[in-house]
């Protein structure tokens, strides 16, 4: 309930041109974000790398309202992409894209131009050894998303996805993603829904959450355990102490529970969820809205500044 408050509050836009416009800001977002650009991104995998940890890299940016602007993403990327190459970093690596950032809101014509762009990085990413994953966003997008999911996997089929488990009718969708060679993101979700569509108590989306794992694990899917919850974590490593080697990996975001990501990365596979860009308020947002500790850390910092 505080979270979805916190979201309500943070699609103001007065609010927003006070954070954003705050110098203040910037040293707290510097815990969640990785940098501006590609050279600050590309320092954040090299630092991660050393720790025996992969990372998943989300050029920041969503719900444009300009085809250029769209344009200018898949651009982006595709210096990265080649940026990772260039520095022995790509092996291993993926990239976190969104549909909103590839026009998928642009027009009755927008999903099928964003899985058009879609396609055009997920081959270039292909070509370097790249995976990339097709994020997840609010519950009015999950049809679209999930058929540009299913159009890229038909010729490239590493192409991850995203779900959340607190909207209903997730474990429909986990049954349907559950089988061999299917990569899966599974996240408790961050986005203001409403009741309706989505789980309002946090217990009935860890409940979720659980059964989503265990139908993703049982149907031979490679879930990408996303959270940060360290009793679903425990839960988790007990559920893969009977699978096989490989069958799955946990996934944290970058400035969170550093510790408890080399914990995990001493047994099993870990990759990081780095952003970096200057679009980063969206992001920020929703990341101060999971976690009251978030805000409890961005209010002090701003008080001591």
């Amino acid at each position: 309930m505080f979270g979805q408050l916190l979201l309500g509050v943070a699609g103001n836009s007065g609010v927003r041109r006070l954070v954003t416009g705050s110098s203040l800001s910037r040293p707290v977002v510097a815990r969640f974000v990785a940098g501006d650009d590609v050279d600050a991104a590309t320092g954040a995998v090299r630092d991660l790398t050393r720790d025996g940890i992969a990372v998943t890299l989300d050029r920041l940016g969503e719900d444009i309202t300009a085809p250029e602007q769209a344009d200018e993403t898949v651009a982006g990327y595709s210096e990265l992409l080649d940026r990772l190459a260039a520095e022995g970093l790509a092996t291993g690596n993926e990239i976190s894209i969104k549909l909103s950032a590839l026009g998928q809101g642009l027009g009755p014509d927008g999903p099928r131009r964003a899985t058009e762009r879609a396609r055009t990085l997920v081959e270039r990413a292909h070509a370097h050894g790249v995976d990339v994953t097709v994020d997840m966003e609010d519950h009015t997008r999950v049809e679209d998303t999930l058929e540009t999911v299913r159009a890229l996997r038909a010729d490239f089929p590493r192409t991850g996805c995203v779900l959340q488990a607190m909207l209903r009718r997730t474990e429909g969708d986990a049954r349907d993603l559950a089988h061999a060679g299917s990569r899966v993101r599974l996240v408790k979700g961050a986005y203001n829904e409403p009741p309706e569509v989505a789980y309002p108590a946090k217990a009935d989306v860890d409940k979720a959450y659980v059964r989503c794992l265990k139908t993703l694990l049982d149907g031979g899917a490679y879930p990408m355990i996303a959270t940060h919850d360290l009793r679903i974590v425990a839960l988790a490593e007990e559920l893969l102490a009977g699978k096989p080697a490989g069958s799955a990996e946990f996934q944290m975001l970058y400035g969170i529970r550093a510790g408890e990501q080399k914990r995990l990365a001493a047994q099993h596979a870990v990759r990081v969820y780095v952003p970096y860009g200057t679009d980063w308020y969206g992001y920020f947002s929703r990341r101060l809205a999971e976690r009251p500790a978030n805000l409890a850390f961005f209010a002090r910092s701003l008080v001591a500044g």
